[in-house]
C-alpha cells in the first residue's frame, strides 16, 4: 500500500512536526509536506496555538503547484473551526489529489470527519503510515482526547542503589550536569511540571526551564493537601501556579493566591488531594503532558492512584545506602503476582549517568 517514497516523505513530515515539540500545546504537533513528481514543493509545521496549521503553511509554499500533488502529514487534517479555520477545506481548495496521513485525529470533534470530507471531495486518502511514531510524538494529546487526562511522565534521579535523597531530605545533586540538562528538555516539552509540598520544603525548586532554550514555560503545579506552601516559595514566583489542596483554610488560600497562584480544592475521603480528579482537572485545562518531579511519598501516591504512565529514571554511578530515601513510597507486596509490570523503552548513557525510560503495561 505504501511505497519507499511514502515512508521517506512521512519520516520528513514527522521531523518537521518535532520542531513544534515544545510550543504547540494544547494543540498537537503536526508537520506537512506537499510533494509533486517526487519533489517536495511545500513544507510546514504547526508552531503555536493560534498560528497557521502545518497544512496551510505547506500549501501556501507550494502555491498553484499543489493541484494534483500528494500531501503527507502525521495527523488527519482538522475539519472543525477552532482557533483557525478547518484544514480539510484548505486541502480541497488547493486541489490536492492524495493525502497520506499517519493517524486519525483522536479529537472527537474530528475523529475521521476530516478524512470523510476529503474523500467526499474526490481526494484519495491513505492512513496508517508510521502510526506508532505519530502516536508517540503526540502521546499527551492522544491521552487527553481519549482518556480525558494528560500523559503523566515521572522523572526520578537516583543513585545506583535506587536512593533519591539522604534521610534528611537533601538531594542536590545526585546526577551530573548532562542528566540535569536532559531533565530540563523534558520540562521544556511538558505542558506542566508537578511537585509536592515536601519537595518545596526541602529543595525550594523553581520548576522552570533554564538549561535549554525555550519560548514557553510549563505550568507549575503543587500538590499541597494542607496548604503549607509559603507565599515566598520560588515555585510560586511570577504567578500562574496551580496549588491543589484538601483543606478549605481561607487565610492560607488568600496568602497563596496573593502571589497570583490559583488554589483548587479536591479532597478525597482520607483528607488528601484526590489525585485522579486532579489529573482530570488538568485535562480540562488542556494540559497534554505532565512531568512529575516530586519526592518518594508523592511518587508512591501517584503510582498507587494509577495515574502515572511513564517513568524516566536517571541512575548515577554511586551508592547512598539503606538509610537514604527511595524512589517510591509504596506498600509492601506479599505476593510477586501483585507487582506492576513495565516495558523498557530506552536505556542510554547521559554523561556519566544512565537514563531508563519505562512505560506501564496497559
Amino acid at each position: 500500500m505504501f511505497t519507499a517514497d511514502d515512508h521517506a516523505f512521512m519520516a520528513e513530515a514527522l521531523q518537521l512536526a518535532e520542531r513544534g515539540l515544545n510550543t504547540t500545546t494544547p494543540n498537537p504537533r503536526v508537520g506537512c509536506l506537499v510533494v509533486r513528481d517526487g519533489q517536495v514543493i511545500g513544507r510546514g509545521f504547526h508552531e503555536r496555538a493560534g498560528l497557521p496549521h502545518a497544512e496551510v503553511l505547506a500549501l501556501g509554499e507550494a502555491g498553484a503547484l499543489a493541484r494534483g500533488a500528494t500531501l503527507y502529514l502525521n495527523l488527519e487534517p482538522c475539519s472543525h473551526h477552532g482557533r483557525t479555520p478547518p484544514c480539510a477545506d484548505a486541502v480541497i481548495d488547493a486541489g490536492v489529489a492524495r493525502v497520506v496521513a499517519a493517524m486519525q485525529d483522536p479529537n472527537p470533534a474530528v475523529a475521521g470527519t476530516g478524512f470523510r470530507q476529503l474523500r467526499d471531495a474526490g481526494v484519495a486518502v491513505d492512513c496508517g503510515l508510521m502510526e506508532a511514531d505519530a502516536r508517540d510524538l503526540n502521546i499527551g494529546f492522544v491521552s487527553r482526547m481519549t482518556r480525558g487526562r494528560p500523559w503523566v511522565r515521572m522523572k526520578v534521579a537516583a543513585s545506583l542503589d535506587g536512593r533519591t535523597a539522604l534521610s534528611n531530605g537533601r538531594s542536590q545533586w545526585i546526577t551530573g550536569e548532562a542528566a540535569r540538562t536532559d531533565a530540563h528538555r523534558l520540562r521544556a516539552r511538558s505542558c506542566a511540571v508537578l511537585t509536592g509540598f515536601g519537595t518545596v520544603r526541602d529543595d525550594d525548586p523553581q520548576l522552570t526551564v533554564r538549561r535549554v532554550a525555550t519560548s514557553r514555560q510549563p505550568l507549575r503545579v503543587v500538590v499541597d493537601s494542607r496548604l503549607e506552601t509559603p507565599a515566598g516559595a520560588r515555585v510560586l514566583a511570577g504567578g500562574g501556579a496551580l496549588v491543589f489542596a484538601a483543606v478549605n483554610d481561607g487565610a492560607r488560600i488568600r496568602a497563596i493566591e496573593s502571589t497570583g497562584a490559583n488554589v483548587i480544592l479536591l479532597p478525597d475521603a482520607a483528607g488528601k488531594v484526590d489525585l485522579g480528579a486532579m489529573m482530570a482537572e488538568l485535562g480540562r485545562r488542556e494540559i497534554n503532558e505532565v512531568l512529575v518531579e516530586a519526592g518518594f511519598r508523592l511518587n508512591g501516591s501517584l503510582l498507587e492512584a494509577g495515574v502515572v504512565d511513564e517513568l524516566v529514571i536517571y541512575l548515577a554511578p554511586h551508592l547512598l545506602g539503606d538509610q537514604a530515601r527511595g524512589m517510591f513510597h509504596l506498600p509492601e507486596l506479599t505476593d510477586l503476582s501483585d507487582r506492576r509490570e513495565l516495558s523498557i523503552r530506552e536505556v542510554r548513557s547521559i554523561g556519566p549517568d544512565l537514563r531508563i525510560v519505562a512505560r506501564f503495561s496497559s
